[in-house]
């Protein structure tokens, strides 16, 4: 076997440039070809690109979505406030709510040690226990003013009213009813 020369004196012709470099000084490209180091290019990382993976897949263990109990809704101190004297319509403020217009919904007073549901103060001639009238009332979202509805974005969010059964208002605009009372479906029992 014969010994190649150590071409220290030689001169290689550049596969890109065309130009004479020193042989010791070439170097071979990914793609074959035998250039000088200062035109050395790299590959683009875009020339072999990953293959995508695999879709996912589902969990393992998955469960379905369950379906929310019903719950009741904490309303603010004092939350109800009557319309008008001799009027029987009670405006509630309840900021975010999330109940929906027209469907019946039971009020109801501080719960007791016993987790008994109590009925909310009676104020302005209207007795607690006609609010929290076992069979509910339909509510409709918005605020109750100037003889009619307002149902603007903020109004429908944050306030319902609903008309109580055989009280009338004595004065009118007056709120009560106490701290800790709610709303929500017949459902629900203490």
């Amino acid at each position: 076997m014969s010994k190649f020369a150590r071409g220290k004196y030689a001169q290689f012709i550049s596969d890109r440039s065309g130009q004479a470099f020193p042989y010791k000084e070439m170097v071979t490209e990914w793609n074959g070809l035998k250039v000088h180091f200062s035109e050395y290019e790299p590959k683009q990382p875009q020339l072999d690109p990953a293959p995508p993976g695999a879709d996912p897949q589902g969990l393992q263990q998955a469960r379905p979505d369950r379906t929310e109990p019903p719950v009741t809704v904490l309303l603010p101190d004092n939350p109800f406030t009557t319309y008008q004297a001799g009027s029987s319509i009670i405006n509630i403020f309840a900021p975010g709510h999330g109940l929906t217009n027209g469907n019946t919904y039971v009020f109801r007073g501080a719960t007791t040690a016993t987790a008994a549901y109590n009925d909310p103060q009676t104020f302005d001639g209207i007795t607690g226990s006609n609010i929290a009238y076992s069979s509910g009332y339909a509510i409709t979202t918005g605020l109750y003013k100037d003889g009619g509805r307002v149902s603007s974005d903020y109004a429908t969010e944050n306030y319902f009213y609903f008309t109580v059964n055989t009280d009338t208002a004595t004065l009118g605009n007056v709120s009560g009813g106490g701290s800790g009372c709610s709303v929500g479906p017949i459902t629900i029992s203490s």
